[in-house]
């Protein structure tokens, strides 16, 4: 069955593999570069993001190769509500956002895909690494690409209008693939860290918006340790930047265990004292029929993180997790997404860690 099928392109060689891919299905395919800042320079310059000129540019160059339409849309407005003050206010409240997860929840499969569907487009085709298999969203073939943690929090509804024409294939082949097809991103170095803080200097980044806010940094014991400029600048399992002027009893590294904002406190202490056996996390998303209680799965916590052996349930509007053996440095504010296999059964973000006495 032929689809109408809008193609958002980053500039980038993933991107651009899929609409290729998408068009040669049969598809009625249309590009999309997505203007994400009113003035580019100020994100990203070069080629480690996916918001400059040089981005749309190689974007427009690639739907040629393929012989597509080609479009610019301007989402700045929405972006930076959505994404880029939704990062800022919540490492001020303590916790540390993941923004590719958040902008794929708030532009592309809402904003985007919201305005792919009023003008009669069928689905939205991206180049994430995962796979749809009836509906179902799976890991992608290439583990150390995979991105269905990041994509996650779609909702069924939301995935019934996806398109992932990567999920079966690995990087090292889309790039030759590129390369066969004429596109010039073919060796287009990757896009890394955040995609709208131009120098990778997240701190820098958030002390300009949130100004300086000195505080103390203390003990498990309350005992102060140092000062910071800013307890937003931290995050759960930092060890190094912490600027200490005691050193611990035993000698050995010492951790950001807790951030306060209410207080303007960073607590600091060993790395055993990391270790969390129980989440809680708020706002689910299931991506099938949510069982009735207590199910064994698997659960990651960050991009690209290990997986963890345990079991969950719903817990008021909320879901609980506990793990089977402990996991360290889980920070609130992250994804916890629960697997079954290589199959994503839920997601939901991470408000609340405890250490639970064995």
């Amino acid at each position: 069955m032929t689809l109408r099928v809008l193609a958002a392109m980053s500039g980038g060689v993933d991107s651009a593999v899929a609409a290729a891919r998408a068009a040669e299905a049969g598809h009625d395919v249309t590009g999309v570069h997505m203007a994400l800042s009113s003035n580019p320079q100020s994100y990203r310059t070069g080629a480690r993001g996916c918001c400059t000129l040089e981005d749309s540019r190689d974007a427009r160059r690639a739907a040629d190769v393929i012989g597509i339409p080609f479009y610019v849309w301007d989402l700045a407005e929405r972006f930076h509500q959505d994404v880029v003050e939704d990062f800022v206010s919540e490492y001020a409240a303590g916790r540390t956002p993941n923004p590719c997860l958040r902008c794929n929840e708030k532009i592309k499969f809402a904003a985007l895909l919201d305005r792919a569907m009023a003008l009669g487009f069928d689905a939205v085709c991206t180049g994430h690494y995962a796979r749809l298999d009836g509906g179902v969203l799976r890991r992608g073939v290439d583990e150390g690409k995979d991105q269905s943690y990041v994509l996650a929090v779609c909702t069924p509804e939301q995935l019934a209008h996806a398109m992932f024409p990567l999920g079966d294939t690995t990087k090292a082949d889309i790039r030759r693939e590129a390369e066969r097809r004429g596109l010039q991103v073919a060796d287009k170095p990757d896009s890394h860290d955040i995609c709208f803080i131009a120098d990778g200097d997240t701190r820098g980044f958030l002390a300009e918006r949130l100004g300086s806010a000195p505080g103390p940094i203390v003990d498990t014991d309350g005992t102060r340790v140092g000062e910071h400029d800013g307890a937003y600048a931290y995050t759960i399992g930092q060890r190094k930047g912490l600027r200490l002027g005691v050193p611990a009893p035993d000698g050995k590294p010492r951790y950001v265990l807790d951030i306060s904002p209410v207080t303007n406190t960073v607590t600091v202490g060993p790395r055993e004292e990391l270790d969390v056996h129980e989440i809680v996390g708020e706002r689910p998303v299931w991506l099938g029929e949510e069982p009735a209680g207590p199910f064994a799965c698997h659960v990651q916590l960050r991009a690209h993180g290990e997986v963890h052996a345990c079991t969950a349930e719903r817990d008021g509007d909320g879901l609980r997790i506990r793990l089977a053996a402990p996991a360290r440095g889980v920070a609130t504010g992250q994804a916890a997404v629960l697997y079954e296999g290589d199959r994503v059964l839920a997601s939901a973000t991470i408000a609340e860690t405890a250490r639970v006495p064995a």
